[in-house]
């Protein structure tokens, strides 16, 4: 079936573009980022930004609430065939024009890429579009089991990576006694 991306999620100065590869079919049905009710993204965004309640309220206003901590959300991919909702089964992948979005986006320092084929697809947007910008790879929010990184403990571990550009970082591993 083919598939087409949504719009970007983004405020007026965002610090961090977190790009998924292409949004799964319970997304793409709600038109809401990463709507699958297991996903991790919205349980760990919510650490991130100290702010607990964040998975609980409308999409409306979560997407406020990250637009305010710096966070901008889209896709590598505006349109595919996909069968399903697996990276796996993507083929005739055509990139979204990243490089336009970081030119009206130039406060943005970092991309993060949610899961290893939106990496390995923005690094060679990247490389083919002469792009200076740094790139994260992060675990797959997805509630399907990664090949490496499995536990939600694990993909939060490696998504801190982003406290250092956003505001309200703190260490979930700090306890207050």
């Amino acid at each position: 079936m083919d598939v087409v991306s949504m719009d970007p999620v983004v405020g007026s100065n965002p610090t961090i573009l977190i790009l998924g590869s292409m949004p799964g079919v319970k997304s793409i049905e709600t038109q809401q980022y990463y709507a699958h009710p297991r996903n991790h993204f919205w349980p760990i965004i919510s650490r991130l930004i100290k702010n607990p309640s964040l998975p609980d309220f409308s999409y409306e206003k979560r997407v406020e609430v990250i637009k305010n901590h710096g966070i901008a959300i889209w896709d590598v991919i505006e349109s595919c065939y996909r069968e399903g909702s697996l990276d796996s089964n993507i083929k005739d992948a055509k990139p979204n024009d990243l490089k336009r979005f970081l030119h009206e986006h130039a406060t943005i320092q970092v991309v993060a890429c949610n899961g290893s084929k939106a990496h390995t697809l923005f690094e060679r947007y990247k490389k083919e579009h002469n792009l200076d910008i740094q790139a994260i790879k992060l675990p797959s929010t997805s509630p399907v089991p990664g090949r490496y990184i499995k536990t939600f403990e694990q993909k939060l571990d490696a998504w801190q990576a982003l406290c250092p550009h956003i505001g309200g970082y703190y260490d979930t591993k700090t306890t207050v006694d």
